[in-house]
């Protein structure tokens, strides 16, 4: 299992809008598309 991560940098850290996790691609994709549409999200495996 995998989730997407997106840093938003010019936040302070621990901010509530500093750090996004995605489910999935296609629920990064819409929130960028939204949102921040330069932005990227990373994708990191899950550990359990």
């Amino acid at each position: 299992m995998t989730a997407f991560v997106y840093v938003n940098t010019s936040r302070q850290v621990g901010d509530a809008d500093h750090i996004k996790v995605f489910a999935n691609a296609d629920a990064a994709e819409k929130w960028f598309e939204e949102n921040a549409p330069e932005g990227v999200a990373f994708e990191y495996d899950v550990l359990e």
